[in-house]
């Protein structure tokens, strides 16, 4: 298992549930250091993008160490092949996804069933009534868990008899065997120079959305386009979330909208929030993506940034994400949390009389799936000796239009309502995709890496098939938004746990059709003793 994130641990722990031997290798330590991290450096040269060495957390956890705990599902559409999105349709359909998504919900400490706008009318939230075949309501819920993939919470994994941990274990190279038909072993560093080889009967790589490319990219000792990548699809279809202010709501009922969609809310116990999509009906006429906008206030364009969201930009840039950086960047959330569930929707609302906020139209976009948004290698190096990655993100003509279209039909509907209008941003009539560092914390996207390593039903068309096994490599499995052909409106986390479920579902059948060895205790390494640098030159076997 290579990459110690919310992928590779889930896989971890079902295949020890099956009776399989792992060896998880994680490339940083259990906390964050800082000449780790500059493994992730790479060059940025498509659209403005965050620093790729900022994007990504290098140790045991991954980046869901500051993640934000939104969790939904896609949308049935989003597996479907649609005519008017080129390299649209996923191997697997959301029925198929279905009893994964259930075993997701519970690793995420989620209820079985997603919460609807329906149950947030009971709970006493007023709900526009848009025509859902023009605008649905849609729903996130929150894992409420901070950490829950840290190496504190993953005692289970740490005391596990067939279980063994390697961390500061820096996979330089998947090494193929002669015939390129299989993985024949990885070639392991550290930065003190050691170095190990791992021998497994499967592999699995999950290490994010960039990595994953890179290093298939970076094996090329066997097969000179890098691993699997004879169709050249590895690193190509890059997609992000982008953001971006889609307009604003004018003349119209802002206490409502703003109490409707710019809070959390209560549901059975569960925090949920809104959010708005266009309805499938109009999807399909219009040939729209899955795109998604929520109504907050916000500062107008061009204006200067409150003090808060300069206070807590700086300290997201300056505090490093180690273990006390992250309990006080949380502690920070969470006091915001609080204050917005007691002076929303009256401040943002008083604001807007002012005419100090705009009632904002923040966009959460779909973005296509396009060859030429792709990750590369560069000609730099980085200290491993591996080249680093080179981004290449590009938008396209109809995730623009797509934002345009859907704020169009809330338009529309806000009228029908008589709850104002909504006013598009200029830059939606044909320009290029505008990014607004006042309209989030995030103003470029999620950090969502999806789409480099895609699932496909054949190696025409992508990397792997629908368990994440890569086509005509018997024993390299993909983990991770990678696989995602599409990227929907919602955030992928909830999805990447349900594909691992799947996936490690597939790699337990394998083996059970497969002699397994006698079953020993396997030795582990305290992460701070750092196995790889102690080990010097030596291997590795497991399952």
């Amino acid at each position: 298992m290579i990459g110690a994130g919310a992928a590779g641990i889930t896989i971890a722990r079902k295949l020890l549930d099956s009776g399989i031997e792992v060896v998880l290798l994680e490339s940083g330590g259990i906390d964050y250091d800082a000449d780790i991290a500059a493994l992730n450096e790479g060059e940025n040269v498509g659209l403005d993008y965050y620093r790729l060495q900022d994007s990504r957390l290098r140790f045991f956890g991954g980046t869901t160490a500051i993640w934000g705990g939104r969790c939904a599902e896609l949308d049935a559409i989003d597996f479907e092949k649609r005519p008017w999105v080129e390299h649209s349709g996923w191997p697997i359909s959301k029925a198929q996804m279905r009893p994964y998504y259930r075993e997701a919900r519970e690793i995420l400490g989620l209820r079985q069933t997603q919460p609807s706008a329906a149950d947030l009318i009971e709970a006493g939230v007023v709900m526009p009534d848009f025509k859902p075949d023009r605008i649905r309501s849609l729903l996130w819920t929150f894992d409420e868990k901070h950490g829950r993939f840290s190496f504190d919470n993953c005692r289970d994994l740490r005391d596990h008899p067939r279980c063994r941990i390697i961390t500061h274990a820096t996979v330089r190279e998947i090494v193929a065997a002669a015939n390129a038909r299989s993985i024949d072993h990885l070639d392991v560093r550290n930065l003190a120079g050691h170095r190990i080889t791992v021998k497994a009967r499967h592999y699995v790589l999950a290490t994010g959305g960039i990595e994953n490319a890179r290093l298939r990219l970076a094996s090329r000792s066997v097969m000179p386009t890098g691993i699997g990548n004879g169709q050249d699809w590895v690193g190509r279809c890059f997609m992000e979330h982008p953001h971006a202010r889609g307009g604003r709501v004018v003349s119209g009922r802002s206490w409502m909208l703003l109490n409707a969609f710019a809070k959390r809310h209560e549901v059975d116990g569960q925090s949920v929030a809104a959010l708005l999509a266009p309805g499938i009906e109009l999807q399909k006429e219009q040939g729209l993506l899955n795109t998604s906008l929520t109504i907050v206030g916000r500062r107008p364009p061009h204006r200067r940034e409150s003090y808060a969201m300069r206070s807590y930009a700086r300290l997201k840039h300056v505090i490093a994400p180690d273990r006390r950086g992250r309990e006080l960047w949380m502690a920070v959330k969470k006091t915001g949390h609080r204050v917005l569930r007691y002076s929303e929707p009256a401040r943002p609302w008083a604001l807007n009389k002012a005419g100090l906020l705009d009632i904002a139209l923040l966009v959460r976009a779909e973005q296509a799936p396009n060859r030429e948004s792709r990750v590369m290698l560069s000609h730099l190096r980085d200290p491993m000796g591996v080249p680093i990655s080179r981004l290449d993100w590009r938008t396209s003509a109809i995730d623009t239009r797509s934002v345009s279209g859907l704020v169009h039909a809330l338009d529309t509907e806000l009228q029908r309502l008589n709850l104002g209008a909504a006013e598009a941003a200029s830059w939606l009539e044909g320009g290029d995709w505008q990014f607004d560092p006042l309209v989030s914390a995030h103003p470029i996207g999620g950090y969502h890496h999806m789409g480099t390593t895609r699932m496909s039903d054949t190696p025409r068309d992508g990397v792997a098939d629908s368990h994440g096994r890569v086509h005509g490599i018997a024993n390299l499995f993909i983990a991770g938004s990678s696989l995602f052909p599409t990227s929907g409106w919602a955030n992928p986390t909830l999805t990447i746990v349900a594909l691992a479920c799947r996936t490690a579902e597939e790699i337990a059948s394998d083996l059970r059709h497969r002699p397994m060895a006698r079953s020993r205790e396997i030795p582990r390494y305290d992460a701070n003793s750092y196995a790889v640098a102690e080990s010097g030159r030596g291997e590795s076997e497991s399952g």
